[in-house]
């Protein structure tokens, strides 16, 4: 058995699970509502408030699988009930965020702001405060939704190893480069 696909998942209180004749599950939480499409060798079962992941064969593949589905499950449990958040900082002289409804637009030096259309589903805040860096904050119920929408923003100014400039999550550590050193003449 694949060690995290025997876990069981166990639901909280106002999430019901739904498995459909077609391999399709159904997750229905306080947030929101996510659907996932299963491969016909594995099966899902709710018993006494948790979800069981089962596999068909001892296949390779089929090992494969059942972690990869519990974990998906697992996701779309936390999303509707508790729900993601991420948060970035633009860390850098003159670096801005502004998030106006699904539209954010962001100041990153280069000739033009660049300016995002988010998905439905992603919330978006800015702040900026004196003295602190400006933060994006992102909330969804789509773990791999709101992942990656989070990377395409990083990916506008990744930070770079010298100053530590562009945008980067927060509490990342990120490897420092000392640069040039003086060379005696």
């Amino acid at each position: 058995m694949s060690r995290i696909g025997k876990l069981p998942i166990s639901l909280p209180k106002g999430v019901t699970v739904n498995v459909s004749e077609k391999n399709v599950i159904t997750v229905k939480g306080p947030l929101g509502e996510l659907k996932q499409a299963l491969d016909p060798g594995i099966t899902v079962e709710v018993k006494d408030s948790n979800i069981i992941v089962n596999r068909a064969t001892e296949q390779k593949r089929h090992k494969a699988l059942h972690g990869l589905y519990r974990a998906l499950l697992n996701n779309m449990v936390t999303g509707v009930s508790t729900g993601y958040k991420i948060v970035q900082e633009l860390v850098g002289v003159g670096y801005k965020a502004s998030g106006n409804g699904q539209l954010l637009e962001l100041t990153l030096g280069y000739s033009h702001n660049i300016i995002m259309e988010l998905p439905i589903e992603v919330k978006v805040q800015t702040t900026a405060e004196r003295g602190k860096n400006p933060t994006i904050i992102l909330q969804s119920i789509d773990k791999q939704l709101i992942g990656q929408v989070a990377a395409k923003i990083r990916s506008f100014r990744k930070p770079e190893p010298y100053k530590g400039k562009g945008i980067k999550f927060e509490g990342e550590m990120l490897r420092r480069k000392t640069g040039k050193s003086a060379v005696a003449k």
